[in-house]
């Protein structure tokens, strides 16, 4: 997960500010390795190029880099500097940038483009029409930009998970709860308790606040149709995911002359 993109003067969750030496404890890399080689086939079987760059809006620690790294080469996108530090210790060979999803220019286009549960901070149209904007202007004629939200209307089910892991001494367990404060909203809440253990023993509890953007399919669809994309969306096929019918949506740029 990444920070809140936003250009409003919103703070972004402690996660990925203070917190966010803990956030491989969180989500460890390992972890993402499954979700990678699933990436890696979509844009394979997808793409009209052969895939040899890629694009991560809202890269966050750099987990799925991590794994994407050794056939592509990556340029990886965030707004939030602590995230960004911990990715460039982990993927030095990696191309980093501070920016925020909805805004950035880097003035080129890649093969694949990657927007990782990191899309789930767009919490308004606007917010995800631009996000879905900036993956256009940057996917090359002829590849894939990959969207993941968490969930989407259709998909959501208030819910609690908890997790966490230990490495170097140190433990993280976290609490998260889902709900959707207002029917009719087009967000809902993911509040996070945290349990942090540093290597003395001495154990702290932080709260923290996401605020997620939860939007239908058909909107979806239709904002990266708008934007140029030819929108498809496919099952997650994923451990986690795969029983509970979630989504990935890929947008195809066309080749010149095909028209979105």
């Amino acid at each position: 997960m990444a920070p809140h993109q936003g250009r409003d003067p919103i703070q972004a969750p402690r996660l990925y500010r203070e917190l966010a030496e803990w956030y491989p404890l969180l989500t460890p890399v390992e972890d993402y390795a499954e979700g990678a080689a699933f990436y890696r086939s979509l844009f394979e079987t997808h793409g009209r190029r052969p895939p040899r760059t890629l694009l991560d809006l809202g890269s966050g620690a750099g987990h799925n880099a991590a794994h994407l790294k050794a056939t592509l080469a990556c340029t990886l996108v965030d707004l939030a500097p602590a995230m960004l530090a911990l990715s460039r210790r982990l993927n030095p060979e990696c191309e980093h940038a501070q920016g925020d999803m909805r805004s950035i220019r880097l003035g080129r286009v890649f093969d694949c483009v990657l927007l990782h549960d990191a899309v789930s901070y767009m919490a308004t149209r606007a917010d995800l029409a631009s996000a879905i904007a900036t993956a256009y202007e940057h996917t090359a004629p002829g590849g894939v930009a990959l969207f993941q939200p968490d969930f989407i209307a259709e998909t959501f089910e208030p819910d609690t998970e908890m997790g966490g892991s230990d490495a170097n001494g140190r433990g993280m367990r976290y609490l998260e709860w889902r709900w959707i404060p207002e029917e009719g909203q087009e967000m809902y809440l993911t509040d996070m308790a945290y349990l942090l253990r540093d290597e003395k023993g001495n154990a702290e509890t932080f709260h923290d606040r996401h605020v997620m953007g939860l939007f239908p399919r058909a909107l979806w669809l239709n904002v990266m149709a708008g934007a140029g994309f030819h929108p498809l969306a496919v099952p997650f096929l994923h451990h986690s995911y795969s029983d509970t019918g979630h989504e990935v949506f890929l947008g195809l740029r066309p080749l010149p002359g095909e028209g979105a």
